[in-house]
């Protein structure tokens, strides 16, 4: 009974609309609620939705929303605040994240028989962006040290869009190797990031210009200026795809280009973009914990199990390490900052991405072991992330007046991304 997928999604987004702002407050993350929500779905209301047919839904509303993600926290990068304090995310993207995907190929060529190197590479890569959504409590708390939070927020804000070309590349040497590629894997790599570029550069400067030359002129009001920043994602994003590029690095890429190009009136504009994103979220979860995680666990393997809570654990916390040597962080900041890196939104999307799009023979794991990571990561970084982020806070009160020099002590700019409330949240 397809028709009844809609109408339930709308009742359920009601019914948490009503109790939003109450759950905020909660050690009841907004991602646990929807992918239970999606189980109970899936083990109890067969007869209601055929979840076979909905797995299309999946994706579309995924790659909806990491779009507009994409898009909107790439108009919030700030250079300038950036340099002020940018030693702890520079060290988690620029050290970490490359470890992390290497450490990430080594647990899968161990754990996993019969993937290829590139595959490995592929997997890891999937899994790779953090999605500092799903430990809200840990970025949202004002007793942690700034310089933490944001160096958080900033990685989980910007991991994503890096990681899109390097799934491309790798991918893409996956099929070659596995001779299931159709095409140069030279030509395909250059095609869906060079158009994804151009899209993205194109929507961008046209969107940027007619909205700040307008708005300037007083032509524009403020909720087509809201709606004319989500066309330009959609622009971006359609463009690239037509070409045969990849819409990812085209949203990624409008959302830098237009800041420059809108300037002071980049930011303010994107708040429907934000809003949009996250209902879109919500119901990403939701049918995530149906069509995907519910099925998959009844698939569970030893192996599978194992590579879950190796990639959120030993590949994630020792990269972490190793990229804060020098730092002279706490024992306790470093362990704070390797365990909470969620997998979320951005490993659903690539791995469905994978599964609709690839030739591999391996793609049917993948998306096993990728269902099962996010799914271990919602309850085991939500049910942690209210308790953690209190005892470290905790923690470094109790320490920052004996070592008022501590590192973690510096403050930083206030940088928003995607994980924040909105201004007319915050209490």
């Amino acid at each position: 009974m397809d028709e009844w997928i809609l109408p339930a999604l709308a009742v359920v987004l009601i019914a948490y609309a009503g109790v939003s702002g109450r759950l905020r407050s909660s050690p009841l993350t907004q991602a646990m609620l929807f992918v239970t929500l999606g189980l109970l779905v899936s083990s109890t209301a067969m007869d209601v939705v055929d979840l076979s047919a909905s797995a299309p839904y999946v994706r579309h509303f995924a790659e909806a929303t990491l779009a507009l993600m994409l898009f909107t926290d790439a108009v919030r990068i700030n250079l300038g605040r950036l340099r002020q304090e940018a030693s702890v995310p520079v060290r988690l993207l620029g050290l970490g994240l490359p470890l992390t995907i290497v450490a990430g190929t080594a647990a899968g060529l161990l754990i996993l028989p019969g993937l290829g190197l590139w595959t490995a590479a592929a997997l890891a890569t999937i899994l790779a962006p953090t999605d500092a959504a799903l430990g809200q409590p840990v970025v949202s708390n004002q007793r942690l040290p700034s310089r933490i939070r944001q160096g958080l927020n900033v990685e989980s804000g910007l991991n994503d869009g890096i990681c899109v070309p390097l799934l491309i590349i790798f991918l893409t040497l996956a099929e070659a190797d596995e001779d299931v590629a159709e095409l140069d894997p030279v030509v395909v790599v250059l095609e869906e990031i060079g158009y994804g570029a151009v899209g993205g550069v194109v929507a961008a400067v046209f969107g940027g210009w007619v909205l700040r030359r307008c708005a300037a002129r007083g032509w524009i009001s403020v909720p087509w200026q809201q709606i004319g920043s989500v066309a330009i994602a959609l622009l971006a994003y359609t463009t690239a795809t037509a070409l045969g590029g990849s819409g990812f690095i085209a949203t990624f890429t409008a959302g830098v280009v237009f800041a420059l190009v809108a300037g002071p009136a980049a930011e303010p504009s994107t708040a429907l973009a934000e809003q949009s994103a996250e209902a879109l979220n919500a119901v990403t979860f939701l049918l995530f914990g149906a069509v995907l995680l519910g099925p998959s666990l009844t698939e569970l393997d030893w192996r599978i199990a194992v590579y879950a809570a190796t990639s959120l654990t030993l590949v994630r916390m020792l990269p972490v390490l190793l990229a804060l040597l020098g730092l002279r962080m706490r024992a306790a900041t470093v362990v704070f900052l390797g365990w909470f890196g969620p997998r979320g939104l951005a490993s659903i999307v690539f791995v469905l991405l994978l599964v609709e799009e690839s030739s591999l023979p391996e793609r049917a794991l993948i998306l096993d072991v990728v269902t099962l990571t996010v799914g271990l990561s919602v309850f085991a970084h939500g049910a942690t992330a209210w308790l953690g982020a209190n005892r470290y806070a905790d923690w470094y009160a109790a320490h920052r007046g004996l070592h008022p020099a501590m590192p973690e002590s510096t403050p930083v700019p206030h940088i928003r991304t995607r994980a924040e409330d909105h201004p007319h949240h915050r209490g």
